[in-house]
């Protein structure tokens, strides 16, 4: 295992991707409709970076007008992609098979999802997948499962305009730090039909809610195995 973990990394190097598309209610929105897209595909790993709330520099990303509306309760599908250009689902079509780690999703209830830039607090959890007992990780889920990564949300929450930030973390670097690949965007989403009835009693920052020496950032995942993987950030909300 130790012998070949080097040519791994070597590798898997530039094999990055993107959260390009939301699918809601079976119909895909179209790539960087109400989703941020950005021109690279590359990683944000630096925690502290205002870039790790929904991507940015060195990775800019495009504005989107668009609001797209979700109804509570339901779930939407977060598809990922190598590149923008990508149009195939296969393995390699959405991101390297050596990048294993956790998916995540977040919440943000602000006040007009196309200009708030998601940097600050309010972001509270709604989804992860870290390491299963099958000892498949999340990402591998989404990998081998087309790029799609699925959310459901909660249909307690109020009405109204949120950034929905999904997010896939490699860890095939993570033994120092920085080194550990954090992948996200958001998405400008107006959910309806939410009863209201209960509001997350704590929230995080982004940048705030990982820390470079977080258990679930900084870690080998090849020796010794990984056999109790802690998801970074907060504990999911429910209703």
């Amino acid at each position: 295992m130790k012998v070949f973990t080097p040519l791994i990394l070597a590798g898997a190097a530039s094999a990055h991707t993107i959260f390009s598309s939301l699918e809601v209610g079976g119909v895909n929105q179209g790539v960087g409709q109400g989703v941020r897209v950005p021109s690279y595909n590359g990683p944000i790993e630096d925690v502290t970076s205002n870039s790790i709330a929904c991507n940015g520099s060195p990775n800019p990303t495009t504005l989107t007008s668009k609001v797209i509306t979700v109804k509570a309760g339901d779930t939407v599908t977060a598809i990922w992609r190598y590149m923008l250009s990508t149009t195939g689902s296969a393995p390699n079509d959405v991101m390297d098979s050596s990048h294993k780690g956790p998916t995540m999703a977040y919440l943000k209830k602000v006040n007009d999802a196309t200009t708030d830039s998601g940097v600050g607090g309010g972001w509270f959890k709604i989804q992860e997948d870290g390491l299963g007992s099958d000892g498949v990780w999340g990402t591998e889920r989404v990998i081998n499962g087309q790029g799609r990564h699925n959310i459901k949300i909660p249909e307690c929450i109020a009405p109204g305009q949120y950034l929905l930030r999904a997010e896939m973390l490699a860890l095939h670097g993570a033994s120092n730090y920085p080194g550990a690949q954090f992948y996200m965007e958001c998405a400008q989403i107006n959910v309806v039909g939410g009863s209201g009835s209960k509001t997350p009693s704590s929230t995080v920052s982004f940048p705030g809610a990982y820390s470079g020496n977080d258990p679930g950032v900084k870690l080998s995942i090849y020796w010794p195995p990984v056999t109790n993987y802690k998801v970074p950030g907060p504990s999911v909300f429910t209703c």
